[in-house]
C-alpha cells in the first residue's frame, strides 16, 4: 500500500481541528449519545505501515510463530498460571511483554493515540499519523462462526474468552476463517497498563498478513489523520497538561523515568 497522501488522509491544521476529527461520526442520534465506532493507533511516522511485530522480526516465515509461542509458554513464569492457560492467552501476554506476535495494539481513546504519535521526540522532524478504523464494521465483515458469535453475544468487539471457546489454537482460527480477514478483540485486564491504555488488539488470519492491504480493500472503513511535524510540540504539551503521559500509561518506575526524560528535554 502506498503510504503517500491519499483520499483517506486528513491533514490536521491545528489542535482544535485534531480534536474535532477524532470524534468524526461519533454522534448516534438513536441513542442521543456520542459513541464512536472507531478505534485508534498513533504512530510517530506517517509512512509506517500497520505491520505486526512478528512480520517485522521474522519476515515471511509463518512457521516461526508456533515456535515463538511454544517456547514462551514453556519458559514463562508468572504469578498467575491462568495467564498462559491457552495459546490465545499466551499470545496476549507475550505481546504485552514485547515478544513479536501477529497482534497490533489499538486504543479506544483518541488522546492515547495522540500520545503515541507524539511521544518519540526523535521523530519531531517527521509527520505523525493517527489511524482511525471502524472496528464495528470490520468485525461485521467476518465469516461464520465469528459472525454468529457476535450476534449471539450482542456485542461489537470480540473478547479473549470468545476466541478461546471457539478456536483451540491460532492455526484453527486461520483454518476455519480463511485468509484475508481481520478482527478486533479486547484483552483481559492483565495489569494497570492495559486498563489505562484503554487497549484492544487487531488480529488477522495469518501471522504475515499486513493490515494496510486489508484496509486498502475497505477504504470506507478507515481514515488517517496526518499530524504535521510543526504541530507535534503543541499537541505533546497539551497532552502532558491533560495527564496523558508515560507516567499514567506505563505505571511504574520505567514509565515515570520516560515521562521525566521527555518533560525536561528542551525544544531544539
Amino acid at each position: 500500500m502506498d503510504c503517500s497522501i491519499t483520499k483517506n488522509d486528513i491533514i490536521i491544521k491545528s489542535w482544535k481541528h485534531l480534536v474535532e476529527e477524532v470524534y468524526f461520526d461519533a454522534w448516534k442520534p438513536g441513542m442521543g449519545r456520542y459513541r464512536s465506532d472507531y478505534v485508534f493507533r498513533g504512530l510517530s511516522d506517517s509512512t509506517y505501515q500497520l505491520k505486526n511485530s512478528f512480520l517485522r522480526n521474522s519476515g515471511n516465515h509463518p512457521e516461526f510463530e508456533y515456535h515463538l509461542l511454544r517456547n514462551f509458554r514453556k519458559y514463562a513464569r508468572t504469578t498467575e498460571p491462568s495467564q498462559t492457560g491457552t495459546q490465545w492467552r499466551s499470545l496476549v501476554l507475550a505481546q504485552h511483554h514485547g515478544l513479536p506476535t501477529r497482534l497490533l495494539d489499538w486504543t479506544y481513546s483518541p488522546f492515547i493515540a495522540m500520545h503515541f504519535a507524539t511521544a518519540n521526540t526523535e521523530k519531531y522532524d517527521t509527520d505523525g499519523v493517527i489511524w482511525q478504523v471502524d472496528f464495528v464494521k470490520i468485525n461485521l465483515l467476518t465469516p461464520d462462526p465469528l459472525q454468529t458469535i457476535l450476534i449471539e453475544e450482542k456485542c461489537n468487539a470480540f473478547t479473549l474468552e470468545m476466541l478461546e471457546e471457539n478456536f483451540a489454537s491460532l492455526s484453527r482460527f486461520d483454518e476455519v476463517n480463511g485468509p484475508g480477514h481481520a478482527i478486533f478483540f479486547e484483552p483481559p485486564s492483565l495489569d494497570d497498563r492495559i486498563v489505562n491504555q484503554y487497549a484492544l488488539f487487531s488480529v488477522m488470519t495469518s501471522p504475515t498478513a499486513i493490515l494496510d492491504d486489508f484496509l486498502a480493500l475497505h477504504q470506507l472503513l478507515y481514515r488517517r489523520l496526518i499530524i504535521p511535524k510543526e504541530l507535534k510540540w503543541e499537541i505533546r504539551d497539551k497532552l502532558d497538561q491533560a495527564n496523558i503521559t508515560e507516567r499514567v500509561l506505563f505505571p511504574g518506575l520505567d514509565g515515570l523515568a520516560h515521562w521525566l526524560k521527555r518533560h525536561y528535554q528542551p525544544r531544539t
